[in-house]
């Protein structure tokens, strides 16, 4: 049997996740303007923008989505089964 996970525990890696979807959310998203930046649009600035920009959303929604589930689930420092 394992040992119990707490919810601090679990609230912190959910933070560690978060931290890392959004760098890599973003740098995807960082990309992808540059390529069509390129490709499409004359090397202009703002795909690249818009691009980071849907990145960083994409991750917030994600993050806001995981954290008010674990929040709901139960905010004491009880046991949470697995």
């Amino acid at each position: 049997m394992s040992s119990p996970v707490y919810t601090e525990e679990e609230l912190g890696k959910k933070w560690d996740k978060c931290v890392s979807d959004t760098v890599i959310k973003f740098g995807g998203g960082i990309v992808l303007g540059s390529l069509f930046s390129l490709l499409f649009f004359k090397r202009k600035g703002w795909p690249i923008l818009m691009g980071g920009g849907f990145g960083i959303g994409m991750a917030y929604s994600n993050c806001e989505n995981d954290l008010n589930a674990t929040i709901r689930s139960g905010a004491s420092s009880r046991p949470i089964s697995q």
